[in-house]
């Protein structure tokens, strides 16, 4: 009995003994490889902030002044994005009064003037949020080794908000040129210098386009079976073509229709998006519908630093539909002004003000205007607007007085009633407050007076939905009911009353 306790304890020192040395190997042998293996570059980063879908200002390149080795496009690409990245990093540290990554994308030298500009805002507590928004560089040296490449970068559209003790004091928009050196360390382009050659502020233009008369009467569309996914998978062309014929056969000629921001693609937006776009304004454009397109629905960032995002997004939708015949006015954003009080007056406004210069520089045919949620705040930047339009959903009784307090602040320009509408819901969360017979009446008494001032006007919506996505007003029943009820058609397809009061 003692001789086999001994074979056994004899068996388990054994046994961990081996395992104890086969852990050892393992360990040496990992660090052996790890030690002979070149750093992974990827890693190293602070790739958090990396440009990577984050910032992608206009970029325009001119080929005239390259002496020394030449590029070629994966080479240029390269370049592009480490460049772009350092100017990314550069905005960040100055948002947040932070260095990092700074190490990643600058040089020793470079770095000094980067530093001291944070130090010296962090003693006075101020912060500067901007962004580049356009870009016309030029190599002007590549080095016949591939290590050393400088950089002209012109016309370089700069926005600037600057804040002291959490409070905005200025913007300011500016039009540089930059010389800039760059080294190649480690497989990336380095800038090792930056300097700002000469700077001048930019008045942008506020032209607008002359427009006598709207003669706008119409609605906001979705199709019934998916509303606020117009553009999705059920997506159905024979649907949509039926229901054109149902509203230039009740006497409509316009419909807004909307884009939203992130199902596209936000900067990168979808081909088979677009492809869709396509096919509804060619069948607009049949039945003689004219198309006030929204660019950007469900978006609300605002940020800065996400302006050169959403300016790809709406360049790429206005320059592929700019020539379009169906199209008549790009409306910017829906209900901006409900984003004020979350993201800041003054962001939601900057950001809208470079948006109207943008797509005006792309399309010089069509009207641009904003759909604004109240006649409160419709009188913003209308001076750079084609045409105000807002929104409605009060009583018809106080709707003529609200209208003429927005005419006081408007100058000469044309105005769009672009939503309005009443609920017919009255059940269990709204007892008796709507019927079929009160939107009957509502919409009467509202086509009286628009007809009696001329208003163009645009209602809300021609179908009765059975969801609405949570997304849109929440999940709580006592608001997604009575979103339900808008349309003047029912879930039947049966017209209700409302609807010989919105047609013609």
């Amino acid at each position: 009995m003692v001789k086999a306790d001994k074979n056994i304890i004899r068996s388990f020192l054994v046994l961990t003994y081996i395992v104890i040395i086969s852990m050892l190997i393992f360990l040496i042998s990992s660090a052996f490889t790890y030690l002979n293996t070149g750093a992974d570059r990827s890693k190293m980063l602070h790739t958090e902030v990396k440009k990577a879908e984050v910032y992608l200002p206009k970029m325009s390149w001119t080929n005239d002044g390259n002496e020394g080795r030449k590029l070629d496009a994966q080479t240029l690409l390269k370049i592009e994005n480490d460049y772009l990245d350092a100017w990314y990093v550069k905005q960040v540290a100055y948002k947040t009064n932070q260095t990092t990554g700074i190490d990643d994308y600058y040089t020793e030298s470079a770095r000094k003037n980067i530093v001291d500009f944070i130090r010296e805002n962090q003693q006075q507590n101020i912060v500067v949020d901007a962004t580049t928004l356009s870009h016309q560089p030029n190599i002007e040296f590549f080095s016949a080794d591939g290590q050393l490449i400088v950089l002209k970068d012109e016309n370089v559209v700069e926005y600037k908000q600057l804040y002291k003790d959490g409070k905005f004091i200025m913007e300011t928009t500016e039009v540089a040129n930059y010389k800039a050196v760059l080294l190649l360390e480690d497989g990336f382009w380095r800038v090792r210098h930056l300097v700002k050659e000469s700077v001048k502020s930019i008045v942008e233009s506020s032209e607008t386009k002359a427009v006598s008369n709207l003669n706008m009467k119409g609605i906001n569309y979705y199709p019934q079976a998916t509303p606020w996914d117009m553009f999705g998978d059920q997506f159905d062309i024979g649907i949509i073509q039926k229901d054109f014929d149902l509203m230039k056969d009740a006497g409509f000629n316009t419909i807004r229709i909307f884009v939203p921001y992130e199902d596209f693609g936000k900067s990168n937006v979808k081909e088979e998006k677009l492809q869709k776009v396509a096919q509804v304004l060619d069948a607009a454009e049949t039945k003689k519908l004219q198309v006030v397109l929204t660019l950007f629905d469900f978006y609300g960032n605002y940020e800065v630093l996400d302006w050169t995002l959403t300016q790809r997004h709406a360049e790429t939708i206005v320059s592929e539909f700019k020539n379009h015949q169906a199209i008549l006015a790009w409306d910017l954003k829906n209900e901006p002004n409900l984003d004020f009080e979350s993201r800041g007056k003054e962001n939601v406004l900057a950001w809208l003000d470079k948006m109207i210069s943008l797509v005006k520089s792309i399309d010089k045919q069509h009207f641009v205007t904003i759909g604004w949620s109240n006649t409160e705040s419709a009188h913003l930047l209308q001076n750079k607007l084609d045409f105000v339009s807002f929104h409605y959903y009060n009583a018809a009784a106080d709707f003529a007085q609200s209208y003429t307090n927005l005419k006081s602040k408007i100058n000469d320009k044309p105005i769009l009633l672009g939503e309005f509408g009443q609920s017919s819901y009255g059940g269990f969360w709204r007892p008796f407050a709507g019927s079929e017979k009160k939107q009957a009446t509502y919409y009467q008494e509202m086509k009286s007076i628009l007809k009696a001032e001329n208003i163009s006007y645009l209602a809300w919506t021609l179908y009765d939905f059975e969801d609405i996505p949570s997304s849109v007003v929440g999940s709580r029943p006592w608001r997604t009911n009575p979103q339900k009820k808008f349309g003047i058609i029912d879930t039947d397809g049966k017209k209700k009353a409302a609807f010989e009061f919105v047609v013609e």
